[in-house]
């Protein structure tokens, strides 16, 4: 098997060149690759990079992921998040090759409390949600086989994330300040990766799984919650390093304005891809405490 892998320096796209490698030769690229086109700001020398390579599978771990920055440039956000994704489905149309795609919980409006199945309605509060919703119906429209995983707030050892961040700010501050009615599950690249491998695995023997399935850990919490078990693990483990941190107050999402608009409830429901892939997602505590050992 061949596998085309696109933004393979990001999080997910960094475990994927991992998870991917025991599957067959992976073509791994990013914006920068030179021999092949990996950027999806160029959509029609991707569509060469496919027609060229000819994969058997792409998986595109790339997107323009900026929240806040997609508010003022629209255009950017929109060729690569959409444009490029409608030109990828054809290509693989085309070619006969799967399509697998990340997309996120921004798709919908955050509202209520329960958990977001796959074909509840969508109404993205901002542009990145927006042009990350016109790229899954653009890959649907195309008409190639297609894995889409929606997937929020992921996290990995390598580069920056919210863990890294509050330890960093326990060992400065007494206070900390962090929101708590934002709702969802922090999300391993790990995680993610090796569940791609394994549907991809799945899917070569059986088409019937092409489709759209959410991909979050187990569980539940907020930024809060979040920030408490990690620095409360840390301590923990490393009660030797200079904590400054005496409290971790909970604020509303107001207390931090932001160009776009945050969706209070980001929680997936699983269960569509827990019964159909036949998986068992851990509970988001398992993966976090895995990060912990490994950056500590």
């Amino acid at each position: 098997m061949k596998i085309l892998l696109l933004g393979k320096n990001g999080q997910v796209g960094w475990e994927l060149q991992r998870s991917l490698a025991p599957l067959g030769e992976v073509v791994a690229l990013d914006r920068h690759s030179t021999e092949w086109c990996g950027d999806l700001g160029q959509p029609e020398r991707l569509a060469q990079t496919v027609a060229d390579c000819r994969p058997d599978v792409i998986v595109n771990a790339a997107a323009h992921t900026a929240v806040d920055k997609a508010e003022s440039e629209p255009e950017l956000a929109r060729r690569i998040n959409a444009e490029a994704l409608a030109v990828l489905a054809q290509a693989a149309a085309r070619t006969g090759a799967w399509l697998v795609h990340y997309s996120t919980d921004y798709v919908f409006d955050g509202s209520g409390e329960q958990p977001w199945q796959e074909g509840d309605a969508t109404g993205p509060l901002g542009v990145y949600g927006q042009t990350k919703l016109e790229g899954e119906l653009a890959i649907a429209a195309s008409g190639c086989q297609h894995l889409i995983f929606r997937t929020s707030w992921v996290y990995a050892a390598r580069g920056g994330n919210f863990a890294k961040t509050m330890l960093r700010l326990a060992q400065e501050r007494e206070r900390l300040t962090v929101i708590n009615d934002q709702w969802g599950a922090p999300t391993g690249a790990d995680l993610i990766a090796d569940v791609t491998a394994h549907a991809i695995g799945l899917a070569q023997r059986d088409v019937s799984v092409s489709g759209l399935y959410h991909l979050v850990a187990g569980g539940e919490t907020t930024w809060h919650g979040y920030a408490s078990h990690v620095i409360a693990q840390a301590q923990m483990r490393r009660p030797e390093l200079s904590w400054a941190v005496k409290d971790i107050a909970p604020v509303p999402t107001t207390a931090f304005p932001t160009p776009a608009r945050r969706p209070l409830n980001s929680r997936l429901n699983t269960h569509k891809l827990q019964s159909r892939l036949e998986l068992n997602l851990p509970h988001w505590q398992q993966g976090v405490d895995r990060l912990l050992t490994e950056i500590l």
